[in-house]
C-alpha cells in the first residue's frame, strides 16, 4: 500500500538530529525521497540518510547554514539537481542563545535570528518560488510553544517563533492561489539532543514528570503530525497551527 507521501520529494532543514531527523525518517516511511540539511553534525546527517534509505527511499545530505542566503540557495539547487522537483519543504532548523535581556549581546540576538527567523524566511521563500512554478506544494514551518509563552532568558528565540507563526499565516494567504499550503507545527517540550544543551538527563526526567501527560514528547510523535500537514490528509488545511505539546500549554 503506497504511503501518504508516495513519490514526493521533501526538503527538511536541521534534519541531522531531533525533530528534523524524525520527520525525515517518517516521511521516508510514508514514501518520500528526502533532502537532509545539516549545519554541523555531518556524521548524524549520514546516519539519518541511512535510516531513510533503509525505508526504501532516496536521500541526500547537504550542508548549509540557514542564516546564509547563498548557502540556502545552493541547498535548493542541489535538491533540484538530484530529484528534479520539490513537493514539501520543512523549515525546522533553529538556534537559541539563552540569556536574560540584561546580558544579551546584539551578536547573540543576530545569531539566533539568523537561523531561527531568517533561515525560515529563506527556506519558505525559495520553496515557494519553486512550488509556484511547478503547480503547488506544502510548506511547513516548525515553531514552538515559545511563540506565545514568554519564557524568561529566551527573548530572541521567543520573538523568532512568534514571527514565524504570523509570517506563515501571511504566506498561506498569499500563496493559496498557487496551490501552496503553508502551515505551522508547534511542538511542546520534546526529548531531543538539543534539550541537553540546557538540561541534564535527571532534570529532563524530573521536568517531564510534571507535564500533563507525565513525560516529554518523543520526536516521532511530532513527526507524525508533520506527515499529516504535508499529506493529502490535510488537503483543506492552510494557515493553521498544529500544536503537538501533550497539553503543555494548558494552565494546570
Amino acid at each position: 500500500m503506497p504511503g501518504k507521501l508516495a513519490d514526493k520529494t521533501a526538503l527538511i532543514t536541521g534534519a541531522s538530529r531531533g525533530i528534523g531527523r524524525a520527520i525525515a525518517v517518517e516521511y521516508a516511511r510514508e514514501g518520500a525521497d528526502v533532502v537532509i540539511n545539516y549545519a554541523r553534525h555531518r556524521e548524524e546527517a549520514e546516519e539519518a540518510a541511512e535510516e531513510v534509505r533503509a525505508a526504501g527511499r532516496r536521500a541526500i545530505i547537504v550542508q548549509a547554514d540557514m542564516g546564509d542566503r547563498a548557502a540556502v540557495e545552493a541547498l535548493f539547487t542541489a535538491t533540484l539537481a538530484e530529484f528534479g522537483r520539490l513537493d514539501i519543504a520543512v523549515a525546522n532548523a533553529a538556534y537559541s542563545v539563552r540569556k536574560p535581556l540584561l546580558d544579551l549581546t546584539v551578536e547573540d540576538v543576530e545569531r539566533t535570528w539568523a537561523v531561527s527567523l531568517w533561515g525560515v524566511f529563506h527556506t519558505c521563500q525559495l520553496a515557494a518560488h519553486h512550488m509556484a512554478a511547478s503547480g503547488g506544494g506544502a510548506i511547513l514551518a516548525v515553531s514552538s510553544v515559545h511563540s506565545f509563552r514568554p519564557y524568561p532568558a529566551a527573548s530572541a528565540y521567543n520573538g523568532a517563533k512568534a514571527a514565524i507563526n504570523h509570517m506563515a499565516a501571511t504566506w498561506a494567504v498569499e500563496l493559496a492561489g498557487q496551490r501552496i499550503r503553508v502551515n505551522v507545527l508547534e511542538p511542546g517540550w520534546t526529548d531531543t539532543p538539543g534539550e541537553r544543551v540546557f538540561y541534564s538527563e535527571s532534570e529532563l526526567r524530573e521536568q517531564g514528570s510534571h507535564l500533563l501527560l507525565g513525560r516529554l514528547a518523543r520526536a516521532e510523535e511530532v513527526a507524525r503530525a508533520a506527515v499529516f500537514l504535508a499529506s493529502e490528509d490535510s488537503s483543506y488545511v492552510t494557515g493553521s497551527v498544529l500544536r503537538v505539546d501533550g497539553g503543555y500549554s494548558l494552565h494546570h
